[in-house]
């Protein structure tokens, strides 16, 4: 899967702000999401990342 920078993800799982959308501020071996909800920054593993994301925009 390609992932990018600035690329807006959907996830499976809703995040508890209610939000499914999310924006990629680093990519590598981890991946750095920002939630358009909250704004709440998380980093996960790219594999798990992968596996999570339903569509890209």
């Amino acid at each position: 899967m390609e992932i990018n920078l600035e690329d807006i993800v959907t996830l499976k799982k809703i995040h508890p702000c209610g939000s499914y959308e999310w924006k990629v501020i680093r990519t590598g071996m981890d991946i750095r999401l920002s939630c358009l909800g909250c704004g709440r920054q998380v980093m996960i593993p790219r594999k798990q990342a992968e596996k999570n994301i339903k569509k890209t925009r």
